[in-house]
């Protein structure tokens, strides 16, 4: 069983540790949050018995194997990168990091002290996601892919109302494109790998950060377009587009319903059954890694793209955090 410690105690940790436990893995032993009070009261919903509000702590704590970051954006990187300086295996929520740079040194930490790390981006692992990579193939040659993930925030009405949530705050290395439009970038890289060109806008609030934003990326032969928004819904699927047709897959990320539509044939249902918890995948995946102590090439070179990507996207776009500087 891998010993596992939390840091941050929202729901998306409530969610991960649920998968995890359910892989039959993880023990969770430790629970970290600037408040101890905080940490001991979410520790007794998991039964973990160890609790910190310090980080040194927590890092050189032998009881624990491996660590599991969701704090903002802006803290996962250098989180990471101590974490692992004291030999703990890492998955670090999504994005990884604040910029290419921070990135690279994350990776390159984990190399010189013998440990895994893994973003916890759950979209690849998904069976309908496989659905899709697998069946790419029968479309022929690719001419245009749609990826799209829109979603109003619900901390929208409070930054319209002149709070300043983490969700649009540059502080924290937020904002649309490194929130849930890193899944489609993300979904892109993997399916299609890096792109040519990358031709992005982005509506920038005043806070600094981008509350929506499009971009088109070039590859051999055809384009990708991503639209991504935290201040407005959309309710249109993903689409792939070959010359001998198409899939579409409605809420990419998660992977609910992907269909193949044949060129003059009839419609085709590819979604197959998968967990109610879609992070109860990457919890088996990383947990395969810390076991063979050894991590996938392939998602670090998907990591590291997506963060090159999102950065140059931000740059084109005129969205810079702290964490650039």
């Amino acid at each position: 069983m891998i010993k596992l410690a939390v840091i941050g105690t929202n729901w998306i940790t409530e969610r991960f540790l649920a998968g995890a436990i359910e892989s039959g893995k993880y023990e969770v032993t430790a629970v970290y949050s600037r408040s101890l009070e905080q940490a001991k009261a979410f520790a007794e919903k998991f039964k973990a018995e160890l609790t910190f509000d310090c980080l040194d702590q927590l890092a050189q704590c032998k009881e624990v194997d491996a660590v599991y970051i969701a704090s903002p954006n802006s803290f996962h990187a250098p989180q990471s990168i101590q974490m692992m300086k004291q030999g703990k295996h890492v998955i670090c929520e999504k994005p990884m990091a604040s910029n290419y740079t921070q990135a690279q040194l994350a990776y390159q930490t984990a190399q010189e002290n013998n440990v895994v790390l893994f973003e916890a981006f759950m979209s690849p692992y998904l069976p309908n996601f496989q659905q899709i990579k697998s069946h790419l193939p029968s479309l022929g040659a690719i001419r245009k892919a749609h990826i799209t993930y829109c979603q109003y925030s619900s901390r929208y009405p409070k930054y319209l109302n002149g709070e300043n949530p983490n969700t649009f705050n540059p502080e924290f290395s937020n904002g649309s494109i490194m929130d849930i439009g890193f899944y489609c970038v993300g979904s892109m890289i993997e399916l299609f790998g890096e792109p040519k060109s990358i031709q992005a806008q982005a509506h920038v609030l005043d806070s600094g950060v981008d509350g929506n934003g499009s971009i088109i990326c070039g590859y051999d032969g055809f384009d990708v377009v991503v639209m991504h928004s935290k201040t407005s819904d959309s309710y249109v699927p993903s689409e792939i587009q070959g010359e001998n047709g198409a899939i579409l897959a409605e809420m990419i990320s998660i992977g609910e319903k992907v269909t193949k539509i044949p060129r003059g044939g009839d419609k085709e249902d590819l979604t197959l059954d998968q967990n109610a918890n879609p992070m109860f995948y990457e919890a088996l995946k990383f947990a395969e890694q810390v076991e063979s102590n050894k991590m996938d090439d392939h998602a670090v070179e998907r990591s590291l793209l997506i963060s090159k990507v999102t950065t140059e996207i931000r740059k084109q776009t005129g969205v810079v955090f702290p964490a650039d500087s």
